[in-house]
């Protein structure tokens, strides 16, 4: 197929860029504390040796995940604001969909982990240590980012084959999957390659971690005491914010049917997926964790007292 020398044209609020400099602002601001935010949750947990356990090793895998889930799509966007030029090339597209997308499979992966990791520690913590050691995780972790690459490149190429329809107008601010059905003419390959990828990649995964939550939630009922209950709970309360919100918007997104009225709502919820939720996960986490507050605490007393 002979499409390399498409451009598409992405609408990306071109009808509502009366004032473009402070809707650019805005996400920049969005990008930046995201960055920032995961940055410095990668660096505390690199740093700090207090901070090398399996659930910390994990969230700063999930930090360098949330990088990429920003970087894949917010400065081409802020770009298309300020210079007014919303065209992308067909690599272009193609490869902010391969990123897009093996961040976004890497990432309900590694979620899933991370509820299975929380079900050790409240479900088993005399075997925690033993199941969840690093002879254990490390290959976890890496057959996480392998499966999240294999996956993206394995979509990305299938969508690549399909035939193209003359249009290449994408309602979206990027190429999102779902925006791309509008430019293709396959669209009963496109809608079967959509649903084994929702299956395989957020069924099972979501399935995963359901499970893992609701076997901690009858674990913690059992416990007699309010505080221990509480003490429990309180391991898991950061994590499970980020799997609501994760899923939630991610089923927003892309369980609706098609439908032109909903081209702004994902839009909306592109926005809330790819920018807001990994700015907000380091935040909830360095907010919410007390190990967390403490190494930085003590990273922050180091380097002060360097400076002395």
């Amino acid at each position: 197929m002979d499409n390399q020398t498409y451009d598409f044209y992405l609408t990306a609020f071109s009808n509502s860029t009366e004032n473009p400099l402070f809707l650019f602002c805005i996400f920049l601001l969005i990008y930046l504390i995201g960055v920032l935010g995961n940055v410095t949750i990668i660096t505390s947990v690199i740093v700090d040796f207090h901070l090398h356990t399996p659930m910390y090793i994990l969230l700063c895998n999930l930090s360098s995940v949330d990088m990429i889930f920003n970087s894949s799509t917010i400065p081409k966007l802020m770009h298309m604001i300020l210079s007014g030029n919303n065209s992308i090339s067909f690599k272009q597209c193609f490869t902010q969909l391969y990123f897009y997308m093996f961040a976004a499979s890497t990432e309900d992966i590694l979620l899933s982990l991370m509820a299975y990791d929380r079900y050790v520690a409240v479900c088993k913590p005399l075997h925690y240590h033993m199941i969840m050691s690093k002879q254990r995780y490390v290959p976890f972790l890496l057959g996480t980012w392998i499966s999240g690459c294999a996956n993206s490149l394995f979509l990305t190429f299938s969508i690549y084959q399909l035939d193209l329809c003359p249009s290449t107008k994408i309602n979206h601010f990027f190429c999102d999957i779902k925006a791309l059905e509008k430019v293709t003419c396959s669209h009963t390959q496109f809608y079967i390659l959509l649903y084994i990828e929702s299956l395989v990649l957020g069924l099972f995964p979501f399935l995963l971690s359901l499970t893992s939550y609701i076997k901690i939630i009858l674990i913690i009922l059992r416990i007699r005491s309010t505080s221990g209950r509480w003490k429990a709970f309180s391991t898991c309360t950061s994590h499970l914010t980020v799997l609501i919100i994760f899923y939630g918007v991610a089923l927003l997104m892309y369980v609706k049917p098609p439908s032109v009225h909903f081209e702004i709502q994902d839009m909306v919820f592109s926005i809330m997926y790819t920018a807001v939720t990994p700015m907000l996960n380091p935040l909830i986490y360095t907010l919410r964790n007390k190990e967390v507050k403490e190494a930085l605490a003590r990273i922050f007393k180091i380097n002060k007292n360097k400076t002395v």
